[in-house]
């Protein structure tokens, strides 16, 4: 609305005047508002499709990820029970040792292999390490050996055997590893 003392020329510097409907096309401004329209719908519905994409991405890569869990979940208990079998094997060795082979020893035969079949069922076996190749993934070298017999970085003797849960180390068999005699 115009001031009452103000000349056309004030009232043009102030800026436009409002547009008369009369002059303006109905049909185009229709027109231009359904474009705004499609427009901001197609934005929308791009941005539907990638939240919906990353979601089913999420969801696979959790799943993913849980059944990796429950894969190794019997991990940890797996090396906490390694040195009973450790200390099995030594009593068995130690029994051999002595030429004993009561019913004391088939006792304990008899738990040790029952506890490597709880581990077995679990996932969890022992690594074959002896005249194997040394692996350093595989095995953990604590000693070398010269030897004439065997290629050299040849496993000998095995310390303390080493064990996988699936495909991955839970533990690496300690070994003696063989050299070339100088």
């Amino acid at each position: 609305m115009a001031k009452v003392n103000e000349s056309p020329e004030q009232r043009r510097q102030d800026g436009p005047e409002p547009a008369n409907f009369s002059e303006t096309d109905p049909a185009a401004v229709v027109m231009g508002d359904l474009e705004t329209l499609r427009q901001e719908r197609d934005q929308f519905l791009g941005l539907l499709k990638r939240t919906q994409a990353d979601f089913e991405n999420y969801q696979k890569r959790s799943q993913r990820e849980r059944e990796q869990d429950r894969r190794y979940w019997y991990g940890p208990l797996g090396l906490d029970l390694l040195p009973v079998i450790d200390n099995l094997e030594r009593a068995l060795a130690a029994a051999k040792q002595a030429n004993e082979t009561g019913p004391l020893v088939q006792g304990v035969n008899m738990v040790l292999a029952q506890f490597l079949d709880l581990l077995k069922r679990h996932g969890i076996t022992p690594i074959e390490a002896r005249g194997q190749p040394f692996d350093p993934h595989l095995h953990e070298a604590v000693m070398q050996q010269p030897s004439e017999e065997v290629p050299p970085d040849t496993v000998t003797q095995v310390l303390e055997r080493g064990f996988m849960l699936h495909d991955r180390v839970l533990r690496p068999a300690k070994v003696a590893v063989s050299v070339a005699k100088p």
